[in-house]
């Protein structure tokens, strides 16, 4: 999952992304990490917030 580096590209803490999407930093650590997954209400929410498809989130490309 490229949620590290999306939200570095941003310039956000995993504290700032946290507030933004309702979950506790440890949260975004292990969906960081891999120990855990979003649901898919929350890569919808990640898409949104990062201007991206949740292909693009796992990695994938747009197309």
């Amino acid at each position: 999952m490229k949620l590290e580096e999306l939200r570095k590209k941003n310039g956000m803490t995993q504290s700032d992304l946290a507030s933004m999407v309702g979950v506790q930093q440890n949260t975004v650590s292990q969906w960081e990490s891999g120990k855990r997954n979003p649901t898919i209400q929350m890569l919808m929410s990640l898409s949104k917030i990062f201007h991206c498809t949740i292909d693009e989130l796992y990695g994938g490309d747009s197309s």
